[in-house]
């Protein structure tokens, strides 16, 4: 055994591993195997902190991985997997409580299948999300009640039964924990009570139906079923935990060396002058102004976008009419439709206008908002659209319809239209005008056969088509379309891309300084080449090739790849040699082909490998790819793409076409025709839809590149 203080000269330069116990300046010991080459655990070791907090199992490279045990001060423990020092895997925590949790965990929270055992008693058993109840599950009470089905961020939500103690039992819907919808609660004895279920009387609607039991009753009431007999079923809940096995320092990572390590080569004035650095604006440190704590970087949060359309807001009452349009559209019962359409049911007569009342109808519920018509554009082909890309109607009204407001962004598009999120980001919405709904209508048809065919289509999703048509001497119409949101995702968005091909206008005009995560650049303010695995590569190279046909065939143009990069936490270890960043973070590795041989997909091995955020959801192409960027530099203001620097950085990338709703008609071609005298032709963006798509290729294909 070899031992020694940390500030005393060893003599081994074994690249091997060998036995030390090291004891630290701030009261921190190590013990287990180490490598003299990069200084760090690696194999079996046991740290314990001067905190009384203990790790003791597999290290790799000065990093908890592998199985391995971790204890807190107050007794409460994990056991299993860890992976870049987060829980990550199968394991067991048992807390200071004696609450114990067995199951799958990603990046330090439970996620997946797993079983929780509560210190009073309680059980719940299935699918976790983010720490929380969330899919298929079992929850079992102590006192004997029972619930099965679904949940939603740890609260019951969807379909679902639950059997009381005494036999009674509720079978439907169920949102935010209680009785929402369809369903029914039936006693022991066989009697009933039937239909719309909810805390507020006036979404009440229940009739009760008796059984040959001599047992009455009478004296209950529907109300009964929130007041009483929800009132002991109290789920259990846990606090997080205040300190994680990734929060924690080693005492290795704060020599003096590592500090000065910690500095991002930028690329000298004279190298790209008076060009925004694209990964480098991120902040002084190249992480918008992330810090190291442990092994990972605590980026701070960004800004939500828009403003939250609150009572008083100018557009506060379209909002309220858009979503009650919408549910009752949505919410409409209707047969389920093939996905071989009619063709009449694209026809352009296939709409259904509903008048909405603030008194309420026959088929539309009273409202606080003024008298409004609602217009559905061929309802039965979104309807399938919807399926074909796997929304669930009941999630859709939820993130649309629910209880949170929409947000309405802070600036309108180019063309004027406005754009709404929805609470959760799934979906955007905005406002068209007349000529885009017709270009959309006349597409329809191609749309839907082309989605249909590709499911790895780059094209935007589109969800829905709707016209408010206000009341008064007015007589407005707004126009609506819903479309699926990028950049919905829990991994940060560090930047984001509008990528034309084109040269002219095409560089932002927001000074540097006012430049943040939000801040949708252009073609001339990209300073880097993506580099794509192989397969995935080649994927994109025959869907963008696959969507521009389609864009030509139709005669659309002004689209653009609308990129969003979330820089790797990693990419701050630094290589001594280099000075720039070290090397991949998430493992590039092997890329299999799924059965059909027409989609890559990233293999279990590699998938357990990445890091914690990316695995929250799938990967796909243009969504959560992994891949890498390759700092170039420009030779001249104007040159589209510069030289490749080899400088490297880790990336997730989301990217796909958007803005396909514009034709080349007249206004277009006078467009075109007016600033080709005044510009270079090749420059400028209005041009005809064959060049247009050529140029995008070209230059899509220039900054896109298989990362050999």
């Amino acid at each position: 055994m070899s031992v020694a203080h940390v500030d005393e000269e060893g003599t081994i330069d074994d690249t091997e591993g060998f036995h030390v116990e090291k004891i630290f300046s701030n009261g921190d010991i190590y013990m287990g195997q180490w490598v003299a080459e990069n200084n760090c655990p690696h194999g079996a070791g046991k740290y314990l902190w001067s905190d009384g907090c203990m790790y003791f199992g597999e290290w790799c490279k000065g990093k908890m991985n592998g199985k391995g045990k971790f204890s807190w001060p107050s007794g409460a423990t994990y056991e299993g997997e860890f992976k870049n020092c987060y829980m990550d895997g199968e394991g067991t925590f048992t807390g200071s409580l004696n609450h114990t949790y067995k199951g799958c965990w990603v990046g330090n929270k439970k996620h997946g299948k797993g079983r929780m055992s509560y210190a009073n008693g309680d059980h719940y058993e299935g699918d976790w999300r983010k720490g929380l109840y969330d899919g298929e599950g079992t929850y079992q009470w102590n006192s004997g009640h029972e619930y099965t089905g679904q949940w939603r961020k740890g609260k019951m939500s969807g379909n679902g039964i639950m059997v009381w103690a005494n036999g009674n039992r509720f079978d439907g819907s169920w949102e935010c924990g209680f009785p929402k919808g369809n369903g029914s609660f039936r006693f022991e004895d066989g009697s009933f009570c039937l239909g719309v279920w909810g805390k507020d009387l006036k979404e009440q609607h229940v009739k009760f139906y008796p059984s040959d039991s001599t047992v009455s009753h009478d004296d209950w009431d529907p109300n009964q079923l929130f007041s009483f007999e929800m009132s002991g079923c109290v789920i259990c809940e846990v606090k997080s935990l205040a300190v994680f096995p990734s929060d924690k320092m080693f005492s290795w990572c704060n020599s003096e060396e590592k500090r000065k390590k910690q500095h991002v080569r930028k690329n000298s004035k004279s190298e790209n002058k008076d060009r925004r650095l694209s990964i480098d604006a991120l902040g002084s440190d190249g992480f918008g102004n992330g810090h190291i704590r442990g092994v990972g970087v605590n980026q701070q949060p960004t800004d939500r976008q828009g403003v939250t359309i609150c009572k008083g807001h100018k557009n506060y009452e379209l909002m309220l009419n858009l979503q009650l349009g919408i549910r009752h559209s949505v919410g409409r019962p209707s047969p389920t439709k093939p996905l071989d359409m009619k063709r009449t049911s694209f026809d352009t007569k296939e709409k259904i206008w509903t008048r909405f009342p603030p008194e309420g109808s026959k088929h539309t519920p009273p409202h606080q908002s003024c008298d409004f018509k609602f217009k559905d554009y061929c309802p039965s082909v979104f309807r399938t659209l919807r399926s074909l890309f796997n929304v669930d109607t009941m999630d859709y009204m939820l993130s649309i319809c629910g209880s949170e407001a929409l947000r309405e962004l802070s600036s309108p598009g180019k063309s004027g239209s406005f754009f709404y999120m929805t609470s959760d980001d799934k979906y955007m919405i905005k406002t068209m005008k007349k000529a885009e709904v017709k270009v959309l209508r006349r597409m329809l048809p191609a749309y839907f056969e082309h989605v249909k065919s590709f499911e790895n289509t780059l094209l935007t999703k589109f969800f829905g088509l709707h016209c408010v048509k206000l009341s008064g001497s007015s007589q407005r119409k707004v126009r609506f379309v819903v479309m699926g949101n990028l950049f919905c995702t829990d991994v940060p968005i560090n930047r984001r891309f509008d990528l034309k091909g084109s040269s002219h206008g095409r560089i932002t005009d927001k000074p540097e300084s006012e430049i943040d995560a939000n801040t949708t650049l252009k073609d001339l303010d990209l300073n880097y080449i993506f580099r794509l695995q192989k397969d995935w590569f080649q994927e994109f190279f025959r869907q963008v090739n696959r969507d521009c046909d389609f864009l030509e065939q139709e005669r659309i143009m002004d689209y653009s790849l609308l990129v969003g990069i979330s820089v790797q936490e990693c990419n701050q270890d630094l290589s001594a040699d280099e000075g720039g960043l070290s090397g991949s973070c998430i493992p590039i590795g092997n890329i299999e082909l799924d059965s059909r041989g027409s989609s890559p997909r990233v293999s279990s091995v590699d998938t357990d490998a990445s890091l914690d955020p990316t695995r929250w959801a799938p990967v796909r192409l243009g969504s959560n790819m992994p891949a890498r960027v390759e700092l170039m530099v420009r030779s001249h203001e104007n040159q589209l793409v510069g030289e490749p620097t080899q400088e490297f950085y880790d990336v997730i990338l989301f990217f796909g076409i958007i803005d396909i709703l514009q034709d080349y008609d007249i206004s277009k071609k006078l467009e075109h025709a007016y600033k080709s005298f005044q510009y270079d032709p090749t420059s400028i963006s209005a041009v005809d839809p064959i060049q247009y798509s050529k140029r995008f290729r070209d230059f899509i294909f220039s900054v896109f590149k298989e990362d050999s």
